[in-house]
């Protein structure tokens, strides 16, 4: 996510403090109205993660962890101008509605606001509590993107531009990614092996993308873990959540199915093709 963008939805998160009700038609803020789609967290600002204090620091240059990146980013070049390229050109979309079918296919129900409006809304939250949460050390560290380092080209050129002053570690893509695949978790356990599976996969987009070190994407997703367990202790989201496991339910009972090519995506994105 850009700098400009990350700083807006910085300073929505703290309007999210009181209890939202879960009902669909809840008027949530936007983050901000330069950039629709993308709402207000259910944390404040100053409830954040910090994942300064929780992540170590990216590897050194010349270290052995950094030649592990390198060598996965190598490794991932594979990739490039596949199916599996283009795979992860779409798994750079975090707006709504096209973000919405990321993970229809792993859950096995259509995710859109007319089929399953509470969980649209609850994705698109946490966005915001994902998203942010890997900034303080973003900010801190300041690390280069590979694909800057390398003088490449990655996946989604209309992103280059901003993400070339943006930090890479944490990957904040990974921590989305992985934050809706255990949220999802909750309320579809019996699809927790794809659940997690799309997750994964969502993360490694970014190391395919050539935006992210493996070590970036790593990172992001042990913050997700810390944002999920976090937002539990939130009423708004345990409320939304209910609703959402609800509506889920409801979608099972009527035999609704994602609209997306779900054996084309399963093709795509087996975790035995991540790094």
């Amino acid at each position: 996510m850009r700098k400009k963008l990350v700083v807006s939805l910085w300073a929505a998160a703290m309007a999210a403090c009181s209890v939202q009700p879960p009902a669909s038609t809840a008027r949530v803020p936007d983050a901000d109205p330069r950039f629709p789609g993308f709402l207000a967290g259910y944390l404040t600002r100053e409830a954040l993660v910090d994942s300064l204090a929780l992540l170590p620091p990216p590897p050194a240059q010349g270290s052995a962890a950094q030649a592990a990146d390198d060598a996965a980013r190598r490794k991932a070049m594979r990739w490039r101008d596949t199916p599996r390229w283009q795979w992860a050109a779409r798994d750079a979309e975090l707006r709504f509605p096209q973000a919405a079918p990321s993970f229809a296919c792993a859950l096995g129900v259509p995710i859109a606001p007319t089929a399953t409006p509470n969980l649209a809304i609850l994705l698109q939250r946490t966005v915001a509590d994902a998203g942010l949460a890997t900034y303080r050390a973003k900010d801190h560290y300041k690390r280069v993107r590979p694909f800057v380092a390398a003088g490449e080209s990655m996946c989604d050129p209309t992103h280059e531009t901003m993400l070339r002053n943006d930090g890479s570690y944490p990957s904040g893509h990974a921590a989305i990614g992985m934050a809706w695949a255990l949220v999802l978790a909750e309320l579809a356990p019996d699809r927790v092996d794809a659940l997690v599976q799309r997750g994964l996969a969502f993360g490694q987009s970014r190391v395919i993308c050539n935006v992210h070190w493996q070590s970036d994407v790593d990172a992001g997703r042990l913050v997700a873990a810390a944002v999920v367990a976090q937002l539990h202790s939130q009423p708004a989201f345990v409320a939304q959540l209910a609703a959402a496991r609800a509506e889920v339910q409801a979608a099972r009972a009527a035999g609704l199915r994602p609209d997306s090519d779900c054996e084309a995506e399963r093709k795509e994105l087996l975790i035995r093709e991540a790094l």
